[in-house]
């Protein structure tokens, strides 16, 4: 999707599996982030990324979930099988084992896992990104945003297999105003947290208003780093 082609159509193609079914969802709950495997200063970038997205969309973080503690875990690694290392993950994640023998085969350099609560709104999330030469090069602005807008919302596994959700305005790395629209419109107070019917995509199109741009910001201190 580019600016120029947003359409109720393209907004519907958002959230459209393969298969053809809408599958919207938002989270429902307050963003309680972790983020293990980088430095201070690569944790201050996707701080700041969550921080901007999260205020872009209206949405909340928080310090502690009472089921889960931290709900939103990113992991960033060289290798897959690292993930089989870390304690309890398995119980988190199902079938922990057998993903990462997919993934390794897939030669993926990145995974989002969701839960949904009993609404089918967002419950908890895990991003896995191994560090493969492809993500090596990326600038960490670009890698930390674009993993953070890909985790707001359940978007199709197409909506940016072509088009990145990114751009870049001057020396700052920024959300395409269409797609930061499109957060802004599902995170609105009266839209459901889940959804399936397509119908709700001309109600995404209603509300998408003139976009401005989002810069990254890092002056909260709301995420922890993992250990």
């Amino acid at each position: 999707m580019t600016p120029e082609a947003l359409s109720p159509e393209a907004v519907e193609a958002l959230f459209t599996r393969e298969s053809g079914d809408y599958v919207f969802a938002r989270w429902g709950r307050p963003i309680v982030p972790v983020v293990f495997g980088v430095e201070e200063e690569t944790l201050e970038i996707v701080k700041g990324a969550l921080e901007a997205v999260v205020a872009l969309s209206g949405h909340k973080l928080a310090e502690t979930d009472p089921e889960l503690g931290a709900n939103l875990m990113f992991f960033f690694f060289q290798d897959w099988d690292e993930l089989l290392e870390v304690p309890n993950l398995d119980q988190l994640v199902p079938d922990l084992a057998e993903l990462v023998g997919k993934l390794k085969v897939q030669d993926a350099n990145q995974y989002r896992g969701f839960r949904f609560d009993d609404l089918g709104a967002i419950q908890a999330a895990f991003v896995f990104v191994r560090m493969d030469a492809q993500m090596a090069k990326m600038p960490a602005e670009t890698l930390a945003l674009t993993q953070v807008v890909q985790v707001m919302l359940l978007w199709s596994n197409a909506a940016f297999a072509e088009t990145s959700p990114l751009a870049v305005a001057g020396e700052n790395v920024i959300l395409r105003p269409d797609v930061a629209g499109v957060i802004r419109a599902a995170y609105a107070p009266l839209m459901p947290g889940s959804d399936r019917d397509p119908s709700h995509a001309l109600r995404l199109y209603a509300r998408l208003q003139v976009q401005g741009d989002l810069v990254i910001e890092d002056d909260s201190d709301q995420i922890q780093r993992g250990e």
